[in-house]
């Protein structure tokens, strides 16, 4: 069976984004999802963990989806085989709980908006993460929660178009490049069906988180199914191991941005259990602004310093004195001490001595007069 026929059967799974205009689904950065014909689908947040311990990578990840599929299919590519359980949900209001911004006073001496004498004016509004080159086979099958997951191999490409035939997912024959560097490099596959519990309902709301495990030499995070993405792409990812670590490249996106970065202080609940062995954090932020650049997987790698990184949230304060605005005492007071200057010189003036007029001279006394003869 040729090579173009194989990677045609695992990429057709991904064809549908780009055929069901009336009824779009949406890449995630871990992999696809794709909905049942005539519905619609949206990941509308999606967090994930990545722990990486030297040997071994764990990928905790919960989705939050949008739209009226009673069921839908993704799938993820990992580069060894993978485990695959329910995560614990709490790990990641730990994680909210680890990060959260310091809040630091920042006083500021003359009024803004929204303090008086300005506060008639409008006031501002809120400023706004290896089997033979060949065919797949399923080699793995459990029901986690509302998850149907199959763990697939390149042994068998009819075994991937059968299961998700089975479930009701046309396979377009389109898109025979996006898993092709997986192929090459022997990657193994995890499909997941998402089905809600109760009969006749749609997926919505956050699911539960999966987390995956597998062997990995080091740490990856796949990102390359999100170029077929018709809309721009966000990453949020927190990142845990022994030191600080940063992405090898942009892979097409806006730079990395790092939004945390420090040794966890907690070692209880589900996250110290996570972190036990890599209790360093990394959190990244990134936007997609156009998909279709996407490079690649995220590869990481250690920064050159474990330097810290917190946000800081300024709460802006006017600077008073004994409750009074300091602005206005020193107003106020500049002002008495103008007034003041100004009486005093005229007290000053007022009391200075007026010296007497001059003396007035008589007139010189006239000549007598002299008979002319």
């Amino acid at each position: 069976m040729t090579r173009a026929r194989i990677v045609s059967l695992l990429l057709a799974l991904l064809g549908i984004q780009l055929t069901w205009f009336i009824a779009p689904a949406y890449a995630c950065g871990c992999g696809a999802m794709v909905p049942d014909p005539a519905a619609r689908i949206a990941v509308s947040d999606e967090r994930s963990v990545l722990r990486w311990d030297g040997r071994r990578e764990d990928i905790v990840m919960r989705l939050t989806v949008d739209g009226d599929a009673h069921h839908a299919a993704w799938i993820m590519p990992v580069p060894h085989r993978a485990t695959v359980r329910l995560g614990d949900p709490a790990v990641f209001g730990q994680l909210a709980h680890a990060m959260a911004p310091v809040h630091r006073t920042r006083y500021h001496f003359w009024p803004h908006d929204g303090e008086w004498p300005f506060d008639g004016h409008d006031e501002v509004g809120d400023a706004a993460p290896p089997p033979a080159a060949g065919a797949v086979s399923v080699v793995g099958r459990q029901r986690l929660g509302p998850f149907d997951v199959a763990r697939l191999t390149a042994t068998d490409p009819a075994a991937l178009g059968d299961w998700l035939h089975a479930h009701g997912f046309a396979l377009p024959a389109r898109l025979k490049t996006a898993l092709q560097p997986y192929v090459d490099r022997h990657w193994e596959y995890v499909a997941v069906r998402l089905a809600p519990d109760t009969s006749g309902a749609m997926l919505h709301g956050a699911l539960d988180p999966l987390h995956l495990t597998f062997a990995a030499d080091r740490p990856v995070y796949p990102m390359r199914l999100s170029r077929l993405a018709g809309l721009p792409q966000s990453l949020g990812l927190y990142v845990l191991a022994a030191h600080r670590m940063e992405t090898r490249t942009a892979i097409g996106g806006l730079p990395p941005e790092v939004v945390f970065a420090g040794r966890l202080t907690t070692h209880d609940g589900a996250l110290g259990e996570l972190a036990s062995g890599t209790p360093y954090l990394t959190a990244f932020t990134q936007r997609f602004p156009d998909p279709r650049r996407i490079s690649g997987d995220h590869e990481l790698r250690r920064a050159a310093a474990d330097t810290p990184v917190q946000q800081v949230i300024y709460d802006d304060e006017l600077r008073r004195i004994a409750g009074i605005p300091a602005w206005l005492l020193t107003t106020a007071g500049g002002l008495l001490v103008v007034v003041a200057a100004v009486a005093v010189a005229v007290v000053r003036r007022s009391r200075r001595p007026v010296p007497p007029p001059p003396p007035v001279e008589p007139p010189p006394p006239l000549s007598p007069s002299v008979p002319v003869g």
